[in-house]
């Protein structure tokens, strides 16, 4: 239909290795870029993706509170498992980013652990995980409506619960 999100190009936040630009992005996407703020991670990543990997338009070193996609660029801005590394402030100014990166009916998706009440802070890894009600005052601030949101299903009840959240 008219509103329908395009399958021209597509960006992989924190991607990693590639995984989820493997899994998924590739194959329903002309073009991928991917960004992740550690350089061997990118660089293993040319080899983890294979052949498909040749449409990968680009390889982005930087930190997402630093990275600015490309304004009016993206179908879809992927963003997994990679919010926790992000103040706030941070999260909400690169999701005002993300909100210009996108073409007409570009979606931002963010899929990761959410808290059950508050902001738990991991020692391990510095990251925090925050409750629902936090994420959507984030998304709010930085002026995106939330399209749609799903919670993992047949995940154990001892660990986070995992949603999905997409927005524009």
């Amino acid at each position: 239909g008219p509103n329908r999100t395009g399958t021209t190009r597509a960006l992989d936040c924190g991607a990693g290795i590639g995984r989820i630009t493997k899994r998924l992005l590739l194959p329903l996407f002309k073009t991928v870029d991917m960004v992740d703020v550690t350089e061997d991670f990118l660089t293993k990543a040319k080899s983890y993706l294979g052949e498909e990997g040749r449409r990968v338009r680009n390889y982005y070193c930087c930190g997402l509170q630093d990275f600015s996609p490309e304004p009016n660029s993206y179908d879809v801005i992927w963003i997994q498992w990679v919010i926790g590394h992000l103040t706030d402030n941070h999260l909400s100014d690169f999701l005002k980013r993300c909100r210009a990166g996108l073409r007409p009916n570009g979606i931002v998706v963010i899929k990761d652990n959410m808290a059950q009440e508050g902001v738990i802070m991991d020692d391990v890894d510095s990251s925090v995980c925050r409750d629902l009600d936090v994420v959507h005052k984030i998304i709010r601030r930085a002026g995106l409506h939330l399209l749609a949101e799903e919670r993992q299903e047949n995940f154990p009840d001892e660990i986070y619960h995992v949603y999905t959240f997409a927005m524009r």
